[in-house]
């Protein structure tokens, strides 16, 4: 999952490189966006297939394959946060995760342009660039900062920010950096690496269908918070 994220991070960051000079341009940068998601897409299904050649795939752009082991199954966004990166804003993420019959036992989201990579397997904790990461462990909610995305319609009374990448904000959230996150209509392709980084680093997470691929909702945070911030998103 590593070496398939850093190849084709190199990709990304040269695509997202010419993606200043095509703002200008007539055409506009959207077809080129689409193209780096389908070729940083490509590279990391060749090195996963290469290691693992009968795993299953989920994955935003190519959708569900079947293969001969349908126990396991890679679930891949090549890029999340493509608005961003089509703005030439530099947060974004690849995102792996691999589901393992009804659970996802390990999970990467990398961001190619700071160069920061999270990772988690299955009892063996959470990482960020190789340190120990832990959830936060702030129990008044007036000192917290959490993330969402997509439209709300009920604004809740919280400190929060809108980051335009669901991986990322959950990385975030597994290192510390947000206390929490709440957001509808994910797909699974961009949280399925957030679920075990997040449980790995001590956090919790309402319970989550895996089977389904769409509309999936998320909140979660440190257990010290979960409870106010629950409180908070009575009509969420």
């Amino acid at each position: 999952m590593i070496k398939a994220s850093e190849k084709a991070s190199k990709i990304l960051i040269r695509d997202f490189g010419e993606i200043e000079k095509l703002q200008v341009s007539k055409k506009g940068p959207s077809d080129f966006v689409t193209n780096s998601d389908l070729k940083a897409e490509k590279i990391i299904l060749d090195e996963l297939i290469k290691a693992r050649p009968n795993y299953s795939i989920i994955s935003e752009e190519n959708g569900i394959k079947i293969n001969k082991d349908k126990n396991n199954t890679w679930i891949i966004d090549p890029i999340d946060g493509t608005i961003n990166f089509l703005h030439g804003i530099p947060h974004f993420a690849i995102s792996i995760a691999l589901k393992s019959k009804d659970e996802i036992v390990s999970g990467l989201i990398f961001d190619p342009i700071k160069n920061e990579m999270f990772f988690a397997e299955k009892n063996n904790g959470a990482f960020f660039n190789n340190q120990r990461i832990r959830v936060s462990k702030k129990n008044q909610i007036n000192d917290c900062l959490f993330a969402t995305g997509g439209k709300i319609k009920n604004e809740p009374d919280l400190p929060f920010r809108k980051s335009g990448s669901a991986a990322l904000d959950m990385a975030y959230v597994a290192a510390g950096r947000y206390d929490g996150y709440f957001q509808h209509n994910l797909n699974l392709w961009d949280i399925a690496a957030g679920i075990i980084l997040i449980k790995e680093a001590g956090g919790i997470l309402n319970e989550i269908d895996l089977s389904n691929n769409k509309n999936i909702k998320v909140i979660t945070s440190s257990s010290d918070i979960n409870s106010k911030l629950l409180e908070k998103l009575s009509n969420f």
